[in-house]
This record gives structure tokens, sequence and C-alpha cells, in this order.
């Protein structure tokens, strides 16, 4: 019995020290945000993206839709985003469904750097997903800078098709990509672009093809986009400008927030905060 206890033993130490080699502090194998991910039937998830931006931050809305293009990754992107011209009032930056709409705006000194929402159906289908990003921050001589505001939109957007990050300690050493929390995002290594593994999880998120037609609200229906399903009456309308109308805490640090408003029927509004 003592034999057959130590072997476990040594078995176990040799598996705690094999994930530590694999999986180093603070990067996780998988970082999908749970299982949501934007209805499709072909092989790559097409994508508008609403410009609802300043001039100031139009470059870095291109950049980081080029990056998760595939940029120079040598992991293949699953995904084919095209901006398009923005068709909502970037103060208040309603969902539209089928794409994902992305604003700027002074928002004002209430504790958020960068917001990324989704609006879910049929409890994992994507139907609209929107990123605001806050002047009266980036407006800062600290978080005013090329690294900061390239980091805060490739990250948010990643957020609006279904990436989390891959690690949310501020003080560990940069991974190199833009899920991954930092205090410096130049570095090195730069977390400005996303990295191979992120690419590896989308082709995760997205191994799989929806067939049909999406639901949404008890009714079936196609979007504009990819199959997206159709919102139900009033989805859109519900308000979820501010931090009293996110709905309950799922998880959340000092530096970010994950946020559910369950409204029923497997309908929610998810919103993943970056604090300043």
């Amino acid at each position: 019995m003592v034999a057959i206890s130590r072997v476990r033993l040594l078995f176990g130490a040799f598996l705690l020290l094999l994930a530590v080699v694999l999986f180093p502090s603070g990067m996780t194998a998988h970082h999908s945000w749970g299982k949501y991910h934007w209805f499709r039937t072909t092989n790559m998830l097409s994508l508008d993206v609403g410009d609802n931006l300043s001039l100031g931050w139009g470059a870095y809305l291109d950049a980081a839709v080029r990056d998760w293009n595939g940029g120079s990754s040598s992991v293949p992107s699953v995904l084919t985003l095209t901006v398009r011209t923005g068709e909502v009032d970037p103060v208040s930056c309603p969902p539209t469904t089928g794409r994902i709409e992305v604003c700027n705006a002074a928002y004002g000194n209430n504790g958020w750097l960068g917001i990324a929402q989704i609006w879910v159906t049929s409890g994992s289908h994507i139907a609209a997903a929107t990123t605001r990003v806050n002047d009266t921050y980036f407006n800062q001589a600290f978080y005013n800078t090329p690294s900061w505001r390239q980091m805060v939109m490739c990250q948010e957007i990643a957020h609006d098709f279904g990436l989390d990050h891959q690690d949310e300690n501020f003080n560990n050493p940069n991974l190199g990509t833009c899920m991954d929390y930092t205090s410096d995002p130049e570095g090195p290594p730069s977390n400005v672009h996303p990295n191979a593994h992120d690419f590896e999880q989308l082709q995760e998120i997205y191994a799989h093809l929806d067939g049909g037609g999406g639901t949404g609200g008890g009714g079936r229906g196609r979007g504009r986009f990819g199959g997206a399903p159709i919102m139900p009456p009033g989805f859109a309308q519900v308000p979820v400008e501010t931090r009293s109308q996110w709905g309950r805490v799922i998880r959340g640090n000092a530096r970010g927030a994950l946020y559910d408003l369950d409204l029923g029927n497997g309908n929610h509004i998810f919103t993943f905060v970056i604090w300043a």
C-alpha cells in the first residue's frame, strides 16, 4: 500500500511539473469567453465592424482588424473582418444585429478604460456586439500612447468575437499578446498584437459550423452576416451604458471585470471591462 501511494505521489508531481512547463504561470491553455460565438455556416466567419470613431482612433481599429484577419500570424485566421462606416451614435453606442459597432467618446470619470459587450441569444450565439473606448482616460498622458490605445482596441474587439484573456495578472511578464493584461503594453515584448495562441483558440471556438437558422427570442431567422440570430424585440434597447445597468459581476479584480445581465429565455448581455 505504501509503495502504491508513493507511485501515485510521484505521478502527481510529474503531472504538476509537466503543467508548469507547458503552461507557464498566468497563461491559460484555453481562453475562450465561455461558449459564446457568432453563428456561421461557412468555414470563415465574416463580420462587419462599424467605425463610429473620431479621426484619432480610426488607425488603431484598422490595425486591429488587420491583425485579427491574420496579419503576420503563422496560424491561419478564421475571421474576415471588414471595417464599414459607422451607423450609430458613439455616445450611446447601441448594438446593430449581425455586426460589431466600435465607438469612442469622453464617457466620464467612471473608472473604465474600455468595454466590450455582446448580446447573446439561445444561450451561446452572439447576435450583436459593441466596443467602447473612453477618451476621458485616453486623453490623459499615461494612457495617451500608441501602445495603450492599440492594446485596448485589439483586446476589446476580440472579446466581441469570443476570446477571453490569456493572463489577468498585470504584474506578470508580458506574453506578447493584446489578450494579456499588463501595466506596460509596449513591453518588451509588446502586448499590442495577437499571438499564435490567440488564433489557435479562435480555430477551436469556430471549429464547428452552425446549421439552420439562429434562434432569437422565440423566432427563427438569420441576420445579415454569417447567419447571426435575430435579436428579440426590445433586446437592443435595454440600457447598458453605465455600471449599474450591467447586471451581476461574474468575476473581477482591481483591473478588470465581467458582468452578466440575464434577461431570461437564454438572452444575456455580457460586459467585459478593463478598469483605468
